[in-house]
């Protein structure tokens, strides 16, 4: 008896949590994201203007809407140097919904399944790292695009949520607007300027500073004559097949310096590099030892 009345306790909790989670729902107004036509850094490329964009690196989906929402041009996603697992980096994609920034994901290798699972969470760009022959360049634009103009595989029902589109429409929109945008950072890529450039679908040539310094043999001097030289080669590949050229810069200085070079697209400091120039630069400021008595006051 007693069997039977716990159970039918338990019937009635279950339908009574039930019902009032279907009345929540029905209430609860739809979360769709404002629908934009046209990737807003593409069109600024083509324009061509500068964007900026800021890294982030800390696995926390505040820091990407903060940064998202204070005048960056994009967000670039670190998940090569970092500890943002897939599911972070769609709460973060998620948590960007209406505001200025882009989300664009670097991945770990030039590999086109990796290329899809951070698409179909809703990145609107993917950075390719040592991407340093016509091959991998190739390979990286069709891992972007579906077919027929690349190997993208079908399942975007994340993605075609993240831009509120339904996925025919989805797929229409990634295909004309989700970036490619591939790293230079080897020797062999330099070498292989000109072939990368060519190949049509190529969104911006990224140059890998600190790893092209030491691909050239001084490493972690991205100033040296050599590097340098190897850089114009990139920006004048660029100007030739009317790429834009990357750089990463968080210093003001040094991006207008570089944009006069010719550099159009900027990854600025991480999230925690500016964290810390921030706390450094207020305590910097403000005296905590305590004040020496002056003599000349009068007690």
């Amino acid at each position: 008896m007693l069997q039977k009345t716990l159970l039918a306790s338990l019937c009635v909790a279950v339908l009574l949590c039930s019902t009032t989670h279907a009345q929540y729902q029905s209430a609860a107004p739809a979360a769709t994201a404002p629908v934009i036509t046209e990737n807003p850094v593409k069109k600024a490329l083509k324009e061509g203007k500068v964007v900026i964009g800021a890294t982030v690196t800390a696995a926390n989906p505040d820091i990407a809407a903060t940064l998202a929402g204070v005048g960056f041009d994009f967000l670039w996603i670190e998940m090569e140097h970092g500890p943002i697992t897939l599911e972070t980096a769609r709460s973060m994609i998620l948590a960007t919904r209406g505001l200025k920034a882009m989300p664009f994901t670097r991945v770990p290798v030039n590999e086109p399944w990796l290329a899809k699972r951070v698409l179909d969470i809703g990145s609107l760009g993917v950075i390719f790292p040592f991407t340093s022959t016509k091959e991998l360049a190739e390979q990286a634009v069709k891992a972007c695009k579906y077919p027929p103009l690349g190997i993208r595989g079908a399942g975007p029902s994340m993605a075609a949520s993240r831009w509120g589109l339904s996925v025919p429409d989805y797929v229409k929109f990634a295909n004309e607007n989700a970036m490619v945008i591939v790293i230079i950072e080897q020797k062999l890529a330099i070498d292989n300027i000109e072939e990368i450039a060519a190949v049509p679908g190529i969104d911006v040539l990224f140059i890998g500073a600190n790893d092209l310094s030491y691909s050239l043999g001084v490493g972690g001097n991205v100033t040296a004559p050599i590097v340098e030289e190897a850089m114009m080669k990139v920006v004048a590949a660029g100007k030739k097949h009317n790429i834009p050229v990357g750089f990463p810069s968080g210093n003001p200085t040094e991006i207008n310096k570089r944009i006069a070079q010719g550099f159009r697209f900027f990854q600025a400091s991480s999230d925690l590099a500016m964290m810390s120039a921030g706390a450094r630069d207020l305590l910097s400021k403000v005296p905590r030892e305590e004040p020496k008595a002056n003599p000349e006051v009068k007690k």
